[in-house]
C-alpha cells in the first residue's frame, strides 16, 4: 500500500486546552485551521487536533489518539485490506467536509482513517500565487 501523508490525530477531551496547549505552550505554527479543528506542523509529520471527534473512551476504537493516512484510491485499498483479512470499521464514504473516509483499528482499539482527497477539493488547490513568480 502507499501512504501519500499521514499525520496524528488526536481527539481532545477539552478541545480548547488542547488547542492552547499546542499553539500557546509547545509554540508549533500552524499549518491549516479548518471549521472543526487545527493543524499544526511538528517537524515531519502534522498533529491535528480533531475538535469534532470530542475523545470517548467507552469502546474499542474510541481511543483519544489515531493515524490519518492519505491514499490514491480509496476503494483500492478498501478491497487490499479486505483481501489481507482487515476489519473495516467503518465503510469509505464522502464526508461533509469533502474528504472520503474509512475507518479501520488497529489490533490495539486504535483508529486508522484512510483518506481520500478528490479532485478539486481545497487540500489539492496549489495556493502559491503563480502570478507573482
Amino acid at each position: 500500500m502507499e501512504i501519500l501523508s499521514a499525520r496524528v490525530l488526536l481527539r481532545p477531551t477539552d478541545a480548547e486546552t488542547t488547542l492552547r496547549f499546542y499553539r500557546d505552550q509547545l509554540g508549533l505554527a500552524i499549518a491549516r485551521e479548518y471549521g472543526a479543528g487545527v493543524v499544526f506542523f511538528a517537524g515531519s509529520t502534522l498533529i491535528e487536533v480533531a475538535s469534532h471527534m470530542a475523545a470517548d473512551t467507552t469502546g474499542p476504537g474510541t481511543d483519544a489518539t489515531g493515524l490519518w493516512l492519505q491514499v490514491r484510491d480509496l476503494d483500492a485499498t478498501e478491497a487490499s485490506l479486505r483481501d489481507a483479512g482487515v476489519t473495516i470499521a467503518r465503510e469509505a464514504r464522502t464526508e461533509p467536509w469533502g474528504l472520503r473516509e474509512m475507518h479501520v483499528l488497529d489490533p490495539d482499539g486504535r483508529t486508522l482513517i484512510f483518506v481520500e482527497i478528490p479532485a478539486g477539493h481545497p487540500l489539492r488547490t496549489d495556493v502559491r500565487d503563480v502570478t507573482n513568480g
